[in-house]
């Protein structure tokens, strides 16, 4: 079996659970190209909230083929990948929230397109993880795309027809950068202060303090057999050391907060007074969701965070669509449009394009006065209406009518006039 047809079967068949970002790790492939991985910032809620957010988002949208001559959709094959099965192993939510989730995590999401060998249209659309693919460039310019087997390590060479490549920011435009890496610094911020709110209730909830005495607790600790007493690494523990153990082990952690402390050798315990409102820790925590959610473009009503209110939510819900979504959305028609159609397709002005209305469904008021006003100026008809609605046209429905009110100056005159005698006339004979 070749390395190509070995790939595909490993990424569409049952084994695709081997490509997890964890077992690649595992077996020897680097998280190399983000300065947070994504196990260890995906345990803070604001991120893992934003991928999710994000990925949803863009995986909901439905895509459709415009001919971009008359605006109006046309049926194609391309379709049924895009629409209904891209591949044996995954739905179209399932294909594209992958992608998306690889474009946050590693700047760069990508779909081998599988192609009929006779006629070269795609028959399968195969997300592959950005861990495994390194773009380049020949000396004649071209773009290559190398993938490396999950398990062998046998690389395979892809041209650039085969591969969609979706990059988050470019320096260079041919490898992203991903979010995790430039939100590298406020992430691990972010991380440090939730370890250390875990390490604070970890041991009770209470302040770290410190043990007194008056005795010399200089030398090392004797066990009973009279030898000194030595860490696995054979060094020797220290008496404070010793102490220090010994304290923690019985009153460090949950179950053993408030428990009553027997001191002897003369020993007192005096705590620190710091605690999480002197560290300012909700307002730290506060902050670093902003952050978070600045850099991936969420707004913060996604997030549970911020002031709430209907009104603010709704235009934030549209700046979502128009700032964040808008963007990626282009990408991915262009990129779609370039190697899913074949020349003849794109000679005949045909364009993939995606659905943004699904987004804003749950927004039937914005979304319904949006719709009239584009009809009142004559830029939709009912039917156009009802195709981004999911919903199929009806008869007459493709007539555009535009309001009289607002007429050529060149025409006014005219028009003027013809109306006043329409209304004379009719004055006469009544």
């Amino acid at each position: 079996m070749s390395a190509r047809d070995g790939l595909r079967a490993l990424f569409r068949g049952a084994s695709v659970k081997n490509l997890a970002a964890g077992d690649l790790i595992a077996a020897g492939y680097p998280a190399s190209g983000a300065e947070v991985s994504e196990t260890a910032a995906r345990k803070l809620s604001a991120v893992d909230a934003c991928m999710e957010i994000l990925s949803s988002s863009m995986a909901k949208l439905p895509a459709f083929v415009m001919d971009g001559r008359t605006r109006r959709r046309a049926d194609h094959p391309i379709l049924e990948l895009l629409n209904v099965r891209p591949n044996e192993a995954m739905t179209p939510f399932i294909r594209k929230k992958v992608l998306e989730n690889s474009r946050s995590e590693g700047g760069n999401g990508y779909d081998w397109i599988v192609r009929d060998p006779v006629t070269l249209r795609p028959v399968e659309l195969i997300p592959v993880p950005w861990r495994l693919v390194q773009p380049w460039r020949d000396t004649a310019g071209r773009v290559w795309y190398t993938v490396t087997h999950p398990v062998t390590g046998t690389p395979m060479v892809l041209s650039n027809e085969d591969v969609c490549h979706y990059k988050g920011a470019t320096r260079d435009g041919l490898l992203g950068i991903s979010v995790l890496k430039r939100a590298g610094d406020v992430i691990a911020a972010a991380s440090a202060a939730q370890e250390y709110e875990r390490g604070y209730y970890e041991r009770g909830g209470q302040p770290s303090g410190v043990l007194q005495t008056s005795t010399d607790l200089g030398g090392y600790a004797v066990g009973s057999g009279g030898q000194v007493l030595r860490d696995p690494d054979g060094s020797p523990v220290t008496i404070r050391e010793k102490l220090r153990r010994e304290w923690e082990k019985i009153h460090a952690g949950p179950s053993n907060s408030h428990r009553i402390a027997i001191l002897d050798h003369g020993l007192a315990y005096q705590p620190l007074s710091a605690n999480n409102r002197d560290a300012q820790f909700v307002e730290s925590r506060e902050i670093s969701i902003r952050d978070i959610a600045r850099f991936f473009g969420v707004p913060l009503y996604k997030l549970q965070e911020g002031k709430q209110s209907y009104e603010s939510n709704e235009q934030n819900a549209i700046e979502y669509v128009v700032s964040t979504l808008h963007p990626a959305v282009t990408q991915y028609e262009e990129e779609q449009t370039w190697k899913l159609l074949l020349p003849s397709d794109r000679r005949k002005g045909l364009e993939i394009r995606i659905n943004l209305m699904a987004e804003l469904r749950g927004d039937s008021k914005s979304r319904g006065a949006w719709y009239a006003a584009m009809r009142n100026l004559g830029a939709f008809s009912v039917n156009d209406i009802l195709a981004l609605e999911d919903m199929p046209g009806v008869d007459g429905g493709d007539e555009r009518y535009a309001s009289l009110n607002y007429v050529p100056l060149a025409d006014w005159a005219r028009l003027s006039e013809q109306r006043n005698q329409g209304g004379n006339g009719n004055a006469g004979k009544s």
